[in-house]
């Protein structure tokens, strides 16, 4: 029997965060709470959550910052939880490492099926094989396959690894479900609203509504992505952007 899945609320309001743990207990998390920024930090380093919830608005770190900490040492999916609606604040929590976020008042469906789709992320595939992409072509990969290589850059769906030049990278699990995305695609465009649907574990043709800010999101991890890579926007080696449309491998380097 597998060990139950941890759940990590990091809340200051006491109605929210029983609601939120009332939500992912329903789900099968096993759940602690934190009232604040500094509590949150030292109980995501103990218990090692596979998803964090964090209100943006804490009384003595502020959400921004817990979230850049725990990125330090935890690859946990953090959905943030916000009463703010400016955009820069949501762009800034997705910057800090969040990989997702609802604005308060939410229904706790939306955030139930957020995580869920987060949690249906697969972490390994079965007998991985090596892939190398080949730029020319539409980038269909067998699914029973995980392992890619393109212009100096190894991804291991398996041991969820990314490495450029022998150095590995540490990538958030968001970051590494889009590039996985684009290696699968090669050069194949994947437009932000396919790959908002990638995000939550939908099929690209459902036809699910996908606001602006959603595909804002996908910009903000993919240009988060882009700086852990060291990849160029205008020389591109990796992440090619199509404007207006989203985005593709870039060609092979010969």
């Amino acid at each position: 029997m597998s060990e139950a899945r941890v759940g990590l609320v990091i809340e200051d309001d006491h109605d929210i965060r029983e609601l939120v743990r009332t939500v992912l207990t329903q789900a099968g998390f096993d759940v602690t709470v934190a009232s604040g920024g500094a509590e949150g930090v030292l109980m995501a380093k103990s218990l090692n959550p596979d998803v964090i919830t964090l209100d943006l608005g804490l009384p003595d770190i502020d959400g921004f910052e817990v979230s850049r900490q725990i990125r330090e040492f935890s690859d946990a999916y953090i959905v943030m939880l916000t009463a703010r609606t400016e955009e820069l604040d949501t762009l800034i929590g997705l910057e800090s490492g969040a990989d997702d976020y609802l604005t308060k008042p939410f229904r706790p469906r939306e955030l139930r099926a957020r995580v869920a789709a987060m949690m249906r992320r697969p972490r390994s595939v079965p007998e991985p094989g090596e892939v190398a992409v080949d730029p020319s072509s539409d980038g269909a990969a067998h699914p029973e396959r995980g392992n890619f290589s393109h212009n100096g850059l190894e991804l291991s769906y398996a041991s969820r690894t990314v490495t450029v030049d022998g150095a590995e990278m540490n990538l958030t699990r968001t970051e590494f479900e889009l590039l996985y995305a684009l290696l699968e695609a090669g050069r194949t465009v994947r437009t932000k609203s396919d790959l908002v649907r990638r995000l939550r574990d939908e099929d690209y043709d459902v036809g699910s509504y996908i606001s602006e800010a959603d595909e804002r999101s996908v910009e903000v991890h993919m240009g988060n992505l882009r700086k852990k890579l060291g990849d160029s926007p205008q020389q591109p080696r990796w992440l090619q952007t199509v404007r207006g449309v989203g985005y593709r491998l870039a060609p092979g380097q010969h």
